[in-house]
């Protein structure tokens, strides 16, 4: 193509410099040069298309509009329908935002890992900047330095498996307060969703600050709690006009800033009243999370410096972030192995035979049950804790599976339809942990038929955290309770879209105690 170009050009300008050399003709003179310049844009026309792919297909947008009034507000399945319409690489406008639907495992390791670097940053929308301080926390910051420190910080001094093992005795703690609970209100209906949702936010809690919910306030703080961080995930999955007409952000027509800044306003109280009460406490007696964070901003350690706003977007991060996804997840596996009471007896038997009829579930029992394990593994599958991920944003276009994806784009990766495509997964509607009784699948990130947990330098740094504390809650309350549902209810496992996938209809289960031993309960 390029010996096309230059040969063209050549003849053109020989053409022209004879005309001009012999009679000088203005009318052919003018003739040429139009014939030359003709075949110059025919050519870089041939050339620009053959060297940068088309967008990817997608839905006919309306000019401005783009394909706004068509989205449907469960967008991991409507994302999923248009796949299936336009192929695993897909586009929407939505406004003047390009969105690029990834729907294939093929295609998200091209993503995820073998482009892994341009694809490192996000598309930070309104409601992340105003819940996290500016967009300073592990999941906004962009790639680079900054949130290199941030994730060596939060990794490294909380969620490692050695500081996990030495705040065992506070999860522990927190589980029996709820096996208790539940007990004292056997017969009773309970809200499975808060009570399991409180037991992980005093765990997170307890390690950030030492701070838990007492018992006697457990049901009205839980359930006020749960809504908070509800509606603050809520307004980060919503799709917002600001995001996608940055022109009109300051007009915040949808209130998502205004109403982001009052959640925001809320949390921040918190983290301040903590903040003060341990710089009032001093000495090293209350080693926690909090007080290491404020010592790093002290001392000036760190490059980049580490600043209060810093400390606070981590101990958002791991509020919101570590509570509703692991209590959504136990309350999702709770609902399935009672609409499948067989598959409830036979984890329980397995506890049984592991732990025994006259103890307790310690977390040192988790390794020897393979399939709670499985159980686990396949809720994540059918029931993603995030069905798109966080959406990443490339630092630089590129092409993936053959089309253009610009820079600056927002890119979904639909875990969700993945876990759930017929290629791959047979009979992938049927909740059935014994498809992971192989040990086949596991979180690294590597195998892209299975990751719930995303994938890269990107992926989930609280894996760890959450896959302990799944295990050993529902393995407590399994095991120490035998679940139904209130006379004349029906068992519904239908779905609710965020940014974090949560049960439509909330699980209200009657838990009926299995043992005699009441110490067992204490």
């Amino acid at each position: 193509m390029a010996k096309l170009f230059f040969d063209a050009v050549s003849n053109g300008l020989s053409r022209l410099n004879t005309h001009l050399n012999t009679d000088g003709d203005a009318a052919t003179t003018i003739l040429i040069i139009t014939f030359v310049l003709s075949i110059i844009w025919l050519v870089w026309m041939l050339t620009s298309k053959g060297s940068h792919p088309p967008l990817p297909p997608g839905p006919r947008s309306i000019p401005l509009v783009g394909n706004l009034l068509s989205l449907d507000p469960e967008l991991h399945s409507y994302f999923a329908a248009v796949a299936k319409s336009y192929g695993p690489i897909s586009r929407l406008w939505l406004g003047k935002k390009l969105g690029i639907l990834i729907t294939s495992p093929d295609l998200a390791r091209e993503v995820l890992k073998l482009n892994d670097t341009i694809f490192a940053n996000r598309d930070v929308p309104v409601a992340g900047i105003e819940a996290t301080y500016g967009g300073n926390d592990i999941v906004w910051t962009p790639y680079g330095d900054q949130w290199r420190m941030l994730r060596k910080i939060c990794v490294r001094e909380m969620l490692s498996n050695q500081v996990l093992d030495s705040v065992y005795s506070l999860r522990r703690k927190e589980i029996r307060n709820t096996v208790n609970y539940l007990y004292n209100h056997a017969g009773s209906s309970v809200n499975v969703g808060e009570q399991m949702f409180l037991t992980v936010l005093n765990v997170i809690t307890g390690m950030m600050w030492g701070g838990t919910v007492k018992s006697e306030d457990r049901e009205r703080l839980g359930a006020e709690f749960r809504q908070l961080i509800s509606e603050l995930t809520g307004y980060l999955g919503m799709p917002n006009l600001s995001d996608f007409y940055p022109g009109l952000a300051r007009f915040d027509l949808q209130g998502v800033k205004k109403n982001m800044k009052v959640l925001a306003k809320r949390f921040d109280g918190i983290f301040e009243t903590m903040i003060e009460q341990r710089g009032k406490m001093g000495g090293d007696e209350n080693k926690d999370f909090l007080q290491f964070l404020l010592k790093l901003k002290d001392s000036g350690d760190s490059n980049p410096p580490f600043t209060i706003t810093h400390l606070k977007s981590l101990l958002m991060d791991m509020v919101v972030g570590g509570t509703d996804t692991t209590s959504n997840t136990v309350e999702f596996a709770l609902a399935e192995m009672m609409n499948q009471p067989e598959m409830l007896k036979k984890a329980q038997h397995e506890l049984d035979t592991v732990v025994g009829k006259d103890s307790i579930v310690e977390e040192s029992h988790i390794n020897k049950l393979p399939y709670l394990y499985a159980i686990m593994k396949e809720t994540l599958r059918l029931h993603p804790t995030l069905p798109l991920l966080v959406p990443h944003c490339p630092s630089e276009s590129c092409v993936i599976g053959g089309y253009t994806v610009p820079k600056g784009a927002r890119v979904f990766v639909n875990v969700w339809s993945i876990h759930r495509d017929p290629a791959i997964w047979e009979n992938p509607l049927e909740f059935r942990p014994e498809r992971f009784l192989d040990g086949k699948w596991d979180y690294t990130g590597n195998d892209f038929t299975y990751f719930p947990f995303g994938s890269g330098r990107r992926i989930c740094a609280g894996t760890a955290m959450g896959e302990r504390m799944f295990m050993f809650l529902l393995g407590s309350i399994i095991h120490s309770f035998d679940w139904q549902l209130g006379q004349g209810k029906e068992h519904d496992l239908s779905e609710k879209f965020g940014i974090v996938l949560k049960k439509k209809v909330a699980l209200l289960a009657i838990p009926t105690p299995r043992f005699s031993n009441p110490s067992l309960y204490c």
